[in-house]
């Protein structure tokens, strides 16, 4: 199921426009290149509508946030709305300070967004008036695990069917949800949390899966986590002895590169919740 939604991906090729933080930007360009998408990184208010007009898909990420990065986000999400072109927000560091906070509430406002992708604190500071936040990381407490998964799992569903959106939250297990079904995901390895941005990467590719599967959207963003997730085992499976977290980053990307659909279908580890 899973790999006929990247086969789309390949074949279509959908070009991102991604407004993203700068730790991350190369890394997200290279898994949208490694996934099959075209990446154009620019964030200058200026341009920023005129780039996303020709892009088929736009990603927002708030990690390194600023008032001209915001006026690009804002001039961005609404020329791709207007085009009909799918839109992702990574709503990095929600609830870690007032202005990001707002920010991004302002973004939820003025935006149709297709899906929101975060972890759970940052989910919860938006929609359930919570300020935990341990900067980019969820907290503790916010972990979805085997124990808690039905309610969380209920959580999410309920803040997706009144938002009227597609949620992806991520985390020891993922939760992909719309207000119909919620899809349960056990993709991944612990190794995923040493490497910056890998929840950024993620981002990236939801935006070139979803642009590619616009009829799909809540099922190829769950193939996007599943494509991650398993990227992630396959990088770990393949690090040398002295190999360590940089080397696992670039496994992760070339695992991406050499996915293919068998694989992904065969070793995709999730439950669907109606």
């Amino acid at each position: 199921m899973f790999g006929e939604i990247l086969h789309r991906v390949r074949e279509r090729k959908p070009h991102i426009h991604c407004i993203t933080n700068y730790v991350t930007a190369n890394d997200c360009a290279n898994i949208l290149l490694a996934s099959g998408g075209s990446p154009i990184m620019a964030d200058c208010p200026e341009e920023s509508a005129e780039i996303t007009a020709l892009c088929d898909g736009l990603l927002l990420n708030t990690g390194t946030l600023n008032p001209d990065k915001l006026s690009a986000m804002r001039k961005s999400g609404r020329i791709a709305n207007e085009l009909h072109h799918p839109v992702v927000l990574d709503p990095v560091g929600a609830g870690a300070s007032r202005f990001r906070t707002e920010s991004i509430r302002l973004l939820l406002n003025e935006i149709r967004i297709d899906v929101i992708r975060g972890n759970l604190s940052e989910i919860k500071a938006l929609f359930c008036h919570e300020t935990k936040s341990h900067g980019v990381d969820a907290v503790s407490s916010d972990r979805i695990t085997e124990e808690n998964l039905p309610e969380m799992r209920n959580l999410i569903k309920a803040i997706a069917s009144e938002q009227n959106t597609v949620f992806a939250v991520t985390g020891q297990i993922d939760v992909i949800a719309d207000k119909h079904q919620a899809y349960c995901i056990r993709n991944g390895c612990s190794m995923m949390k040493s490497v910056t941005g890998s929840g950024c990467q993620l981002s990236a590719l939801t935006a070139a899966f979803i642009t590619a599967n616009p009829e799909r959207i809540p099922e190829s963003a769950a193939a996007a986590v599943c494509m991650m997730g398993v990227s992630g085992e396959i990088a770990q499976e393949h690090l040398a002895p002295y190999e360590g977290n940089a080397s696992f980053r670039n496994r992760i990307i070339d695992a991406v590169y050499r996915m293919d659909a068998e694989t992904l279908d065969r070793k995709a580890d999730y439950q669907i919740f109606r």
